[in-house]
């Protein structure tokens, strides 16, 4: 339960407060030039102190390859990799040795396996999605060989929210602030809320949008292994999520199916990548709207796909709460340590990353349900 995907896979291994975090990448496509500064950058914008709105540990987050690439070129054979943890304060969470921190995982890793590494979280830790971003970055390098593109960015903090058509944005202005809003007056307003929430010793949460183009039609599985169904599996794996939609989601709820339904538009002209020939006369289709976020029968039909991520406020407070220690006696505990108040600025990247795998691996399941030509 440590490996995601099918043909394009990532395992990952290490705990937050160990020697190592790492993983080994199989299924990826040999003859990838594998470009390192851009892998490098991808952890950039994911590691902690990158900014004074997340955690203050400082991590440098330093991929070491070792294995699956040769004079720059992925072979073909597994991706072993790992980046070594530096800069650990164990000793911070000595407190938290005997005591469950609420709405975190103390208690169900403790009740499960009989016991738990205390430090960080150990296993729970949201330093283990390192090795997502690692296989997130090496499945872009692969899909932006075929044309796709994955954009995420920040489209809420707590009341503060942008307007749910991703079109409005010029989403290249994304890594240009802190918090990865292209709204620069809503960017600003929400780092002065998380800002606010840190100084209280509390946290906040909010919503993360994502946008892949150029997605080919036929990505997904009829039944079992639906695009939709896979990316949610995809993005609730991630440490706080606590939500999914795609298209137009739970707002389309209010909508009569005359007005949720995208109606063909065959007068269009389309040249998006993997458009669909659907008559002899090699006319192509596309639809007026998008409601169905690039998703239909599970399956994705050329159009952009388009979901949000809902992201709790993270448990850890550095104010005093009221819990239960191992032995069920009622206590408080005020947390120690370097926390993030918001989630959602290092959240970003890992969005994208996980959706740039689930891609990947839809992508090479799909060429071995073509038809081979005798």
């Amino acid at each position: 339960m440590n490996t995601f995907g099918k043909i394009f896979t990532v395992t990952t291994f290490g705990e937050s407060h160990g020697p190592a975090v790492g993983g080994v990448i199989d299924g990826m496509p040999a003859g990838i030039t594998v470009d390192f500064d851009f892998i490098q950058a991808e952890m950039s914008r994911r590691r902690p102190g990158q900014s004074n709105l997340t955690t203050s540990r400082k991590e440098a987050d330093e991929v070491e390859f070792l294995s699956g690439i040769f004079e720059g070129k992925t072979t073909g054979c597994p991706i072993g990799f790992l980046v070594r943890n530096t800069n650990q304060h164990s000793q911070d969470y000595e407190n938290m040795r005997c005591i469950y921190r609420p709405s975190h995982a103390d208690f169900t890793y403790q009740q499960k396996y009989g016991l738990r590494d205390h430090r960080g979280g150990g296993r729970s830790s949201a330093r283990i999605t390192i090795g997502r971003c690692v296989a997130g970055a090496m499945a872009k390098l692969a899909l932006k060989q075929v044309g796709i593109e994955i954009q995420a960015y920040t489209s809420q903090v707590g009341n503060i929210s942008l307007l749910p058509d991703y079109h409005l944005y010029d989403l290249s202005l994304t890594e240009t602030n802190a918090v990865r809003c292209p709204d620069k007056d809503k960017a600003r307003q929400m780092e002065q809320l998380i800002r606010e929430v840190k100084a209280d010793g509390d946290t906040i949460g909010g919503t993360i949008t994502c946008v892949i183009k150029g997605c080919p039609i036929g990505l997904g599985e009829p039944e079992f292994g639906k695009l939709h169904q896979t990316l949610g599996a995809a993005m609730m794996s991630i440490n706080a999520v606590k939500g999914f939609e795609y298209g137009s989601g739970f707002n389309g709820l209010a909508l009569r199916g005359s007005q949720q339904n995208d109606l063909f538009d065959t007068t269009m002209s389309r040249t998006q990548t993997g458009a669909a020939e659907v008559s002899e006369g090699k006319s192509k289709a596309g639809v007026q709207t998008n409601n169905s976020g690039g998703i239909q029968g599970g399956i994705s039909n050329g159009e952009d796909i388009y979901f949000r991520v809902a992201f709790k406020p993270v448990a850890t407070q550095l104010r005093e709460q009221e819990t239960i220690d191992i032995e069920g006696n009622t206590t408080t505990l005020k947390a120690r340590g370097r926390h993030d108040p918001c989630v959602l600025p290092r959240a970003v990247p890992i969005v994208e990353a996980m959706a740039a795998i689930t891609i990947l691996d839809h992508y090479l399941l799909r060429q071995t349900n073509k038809m081979i030509n005798l």
